[in-house]
């Protein structure tokens, strides 16, 4: 009996969901046992022509991670799309933008101004930008086009199943993976992880006040954390009321706050301003001075409530650029 055909791509992302697989240890062997890869760049030599060359619907399931940000990424996922049974949106940067979709606080001029012509490390004189198409002696060269915006994978093409996480941990993606294999899937769409906050889950809720205030807002570098309390008892922005749990808790068992990789659950809209919300229902000020004071003291606030999901949120990118 033929193996199901899986495939992996990368769009606009670290490489740090790839990594995810490889951590699969010992079990990655069970994977290579029950699958065979037809697409897999950052492991093995497989060309786009291979794909393209398989039957519509061949490919049982394709992992894709990455935002949307060029056109050769878009290309690709729909190709992909075509091929396969299913798509997993592998990752918080096909599932929400992730911190690639930060750059739609930007666009693509300012983006590249800076990346060619400003940062300290470039020296360009005849400011040359990279161009889609180039005319050289021995022909011409095409490059990808650099879209204005980042989207996540399902602005671009249905998507079946999300796998959330930076990166996804190596129990979901075992399970995901088991689940597509014997057919045991849940409701297209869903996303796979437990439906409910972080929080109901983190171990230091038991530490957890009645009350919760914050009258001065904190960075981790700038206090000595205590490992056993709420971090936002301690003054510390920390994501996880407004965010998916399924995690296994890494950041927090690492002493570090949550910024909010596996999104929101199903009863949140925009997780930016759901965290919005939650801080605001916190702030303890008796004045609009107080108040100012303490949303002041937040640095960078756009770009840590909305670290993973501003392309996936009701604004999607700055508006007046």
């Amino acid at each position: 009996m033929a193996k199901p055909k899986v495939a992996f791509y990368w769009c606009a992302s670290c490489g740090g969901c790839e990594e995810a697989v490889v951590d699969l240890a010992e079990n990655i062997l069970k994977v290579v046992e029950a699958v065979e890869f037809v697409l897999w760049p950052v492991a093995m030599d497989f060309k786009i022509k291979d794909v393209e060359a398989l039957q519509d619907g061949e490919i049982a399931v394709s992992f894709i991670n990455g935002g949307i940000r060029t056109g050769e990424q878009e290309h690709v996922a729909k190709l992909l799309r075509k091929k396969s049974g299913l798509v997993v949106a592998f990752g918080a940067c096909a599932h929400l933008g992730g911190v690639p979709g930060l750059a739609n606080f930007s666009n693509r001029d300012r983006i590249f101004d800076y990346v060619y012509h400003k940062s300290p490390s470039v020296d360009n004189p005849e400011r040359i930008v990279p161009q889609e198409k180039t005319v050289v002696r021995e022909g011409e060269l095409t490059l990808p086009e650099f879209y204005n915006t980042v989207h996540t994978l399902d602005q671009v093409i249905d998507v079946d199943y999300y796998l959330p996480g930076c990166a996804p941990p190596p129990d979901l993606i075992m399970n995901a993976v088991e689940a597509i294999l014997t057919g045991n899937l849940p409701e297209k769409g869903a996303v796979l992880s437990p439906d409910k906050s972080l929080c109901d889950t983190c171990k230091r809720k038991v530490t957890k006040p009645e009350k919760t205030v914050i009258r001065e807002i904190k960075r981790v570098h700038e206090v000595m954390l205590d490992p056993e309390k709420c971090f936002l008892d301690q003054g510390i922005i920390c994501v996880g009321p407004a965010t998916r749990d399924g995690c296994g808790e890494r950041c927090i068992n690492a002493n570090m706050p949550c910024r909010g990789c596996f999104g929101p659950t199903s009863r949140v809209d925009d997780q930016g301003a759901k965290f919005l919300s939650a801080l605001a229902s916190i702030i303890d000020a008796d004045s609009e001075d107080a108040i100012n004071k303490i949303t002041d003291s937040i640095a960078d606030p756009a770009g840590i409530f909305y670290f993973y999901s501003l392309p996936a949120s009701m604004l999607k990118r700055r508006l007046d650029i």
